[in-house]
């Protein structure tokens, strides 16, 4: 009888001394997309243009057919040992144009333009029709983000800040860059941290498991965007156990020694 008792009472420690274990039913992203129409999936094709803000940082080169004309409008740092060829005609590495708090950049000749809030076309277009006034033929004006980074922390494989080269990049790409979302990751609740050219800044929440996430409005990222993968409650709950579990384990290794002696004392 009193085998019995203390096997029952070890029985009931151990559960007790275990964490609870769960698991998520809402695992798959875009859960029952397949039911949409056509008709509604050509609603999310809309294409994304980035917009300039405060602190980006911006290559601008202007080319011409004379390459000595179009030569003082591009800040190129000479260089022997690696460069790329420009419209000046030699090689060199370009500068970069950092756009202050005010959305402006200093242009070579032309001065100060402000350009916070333009797509890179607008901001082409606007250089294009400033340098008029200087050249004899219209210029190629072309502009490119060189700090257009994004970063994924949570519960995702490889958290990490990645440099996006084609300036677009949706919320489920960002996901695959950082190696995907944990088992522990809340696919219903991901943050989507911003701050805009104005410097506010604001959260936005979205749930991947529904379909129609691929219209929210912030489904494509903006430059310096966060994505935060929230744990779910298995996780979160175990991480409150913390350095506890060890001990609470290490107590329940000697509990059991204890018991089994005390049953085969007992025979």
């Amino acid at each position: 009888m009193k085998k019995n008792i203390i096997l029952y009472g070890l029985v009931l420690l151990i559960m007790a001394a275990v964490p609870g274990c769960g698991s998520s039913k809402k695992i798959a992203y875009l859960q029952g997309i397949e039911t949409m129409t056509p008709e509604e999936l050509a609603q999310a094709t809309s294409l994304y243009d980035a917009r300039i803000m405060p602190k980006d940082l911006l290559t601008i080169v202007v080319s011409t057919t004379d390459p000595e004309a179009s030569r003082p409008f591009n800040l190129v740092m000479p260089t022997v040992s690696q460069g790329i060829s420009t419209s000046s005609g030699y090689q060199g590495q370009l500068q970069t144009y950092l756009v202050d708090n005010n959305g402006q950049i200093e242009f070579p000749v032309v001065g100060m333009i402000t350009v916070k809030g333009l797509t890179k076309r607008q901001a082409e277009e606007k250089v294009k029709g400033l340098l008029r006034t200087y050249l004899k033929e219209e210029p190629v004006v072309t502009v490119r983000f060189v700090n257009y980074k994004i970063s994924v922390v949570g519960e995702v494989a490889r958290p990490n800040t990645f440099t996006i080269q084609n300036e677009k990049v949706n919320v489920f790409e960002a996901l695959a860059m950082a190696g995907d979302m944990t088992i522990w990751g809340r696919r219903d609740n991901v943050k989507i941290l911003r701050e805009d050219a104005d410097g506010n800044k604001r959260v936005t929440m979205m749930n991947l498991n529904d379909p129609y996430v691929i219209f929210h409005p912030d489904f494509y990222l903006q430059q310096n965007d966060v994505v935060y993968v929230e744990p779910n409650k298995v996780k979160a709950q175990n991480a409150e156990i913390g350095s506890a579990t060890g001990i609470w384990l290490s107590a329940t290794s000697i509990l059991i020694s204890v018991a089994t002696l005390l049953v085969n004392v007992l025979k």
